[in-house]
């Protein structure tokens, strides 16, 4: 039996907001599209600039989420993870700015970032099943 008093479980009976969850879902497929996009840019002669635009509008569902998280009191059981999140988002515009020793770091945080989302999403999802 599901712990019910976990706070992601919170209110259940108002459902996870739809943006909520869309953002939740998009980040791991634009950060895939990351992966994706680097190793074309270094393998295939891709420009960088696609990969850069991509990693700018993954800005958008992470900033979504911490706002979303912070503001609607029955979500901030997932202000953690979305916080997470949008601190390794920072990290790594930094390591992307910084000098090549610096860039070195930025596939691993992007890996963090990654699984940061996917926790977030297997939350959600969860909480999703629990109220239907």
């Amino acid at each position: 039996m599901p712990d019910y008093t976990h706070d992601t479980f919170v209110a259940l009976d108002r459902g996870t907001p739809a943006l909520f969850v869309w953002s939740a879902r998009l980040l791991p497929v634009a950060l895939a599209g990351q992966f994706f996009l680097a190793g074309q840019s270094l393998f295939a002669g891709l420009p960088w600039s696609l990969h850069g635009m991509l990693g700018g509008l993954a800005a958008v569902p992470i900033l979504i989420m911490a706002t979303m998280a912070c503001a609607i009191g029955y979500l901030r059981g997932f202000a953690w993870w979305a916080f997470g999140g949008l601190a390794l988002y920072g990290v790594q515009i930094a390591l992307a700015t910084g000098s090549a020793t610096m860039l070195a770091l930025h596939p691993f945080n992007a890996s963090l970032l990654l699984t940061a989302a996917l926790v977030l999403l297997a939350k959600i999802e969860r909480r999703r099943a629990l109220h239907t």
